[in-house]
């Protein structure tokens, strides 16, 4: 591998090791520091889940932590991370995660992977893949 594919590789894993930190720690200022003014956002959009929604500016995803936090319980949520893939710019994030939709009370669980990109030590893509059914039905109150 040559020095600058290496630079480059280094670069994007310390900004995602840093993006990271600062979603673990829900610092909204340090993660719109780290998205880029422009994001290219992907996450299945869902209207029965209310944190899910398009956004595309750094400032609107750094605000999905916040949003995800008002709407779950904080002390049931749970992130894995199994593997974390670098390729140049692009990180691949792997894992499981889990939580509780405070309004419902029901949980939801499935993997998810993570495709982040880096540029400039700021982050222009976020794709996640999950299990927006489990998310989804977790989110819609049982009938009365």
């Amino acid at each position: 591998m040559d020095n600058t594919r290496q630079a480059t590789e280094d670069a994007t894993r310390t900004t995602v090791q840093e993006f990271l930190t600062a979603r673990l720690a829900a610092d909204t200022a340090r993660l719109t520091e780290l998205f880029a003014d422009k994001v290219d956002w992907l996450l299945a959009e869902n209207p029965a889940v209310p944190w899910i929604r398009p956004r595309s500016t750094g400032a609107e995803c750094a605000a999905q932590g916040e949003e995800l936090a008002r709407y779950t319980v904080p002390e049931d949520s749970r992130a894995s991370l199994d593997t974390l893939l670098v390729d140049g710019t692009d990180a691949i994030l792997m894992g499981s995660l889990s939580g509780t939709v405070r309004a419902t009370g029901k949980s939801f669980e499935g993997p998810y992977a993570l495709r982040l990109t880096v540029e400039n030590g700021r982050i222009t893509r976020h794709h996640l893949y999950e299990n927006s059914l489990s998310v989804a039905e977790a989110c819609i109150p049982d009938a009365s």
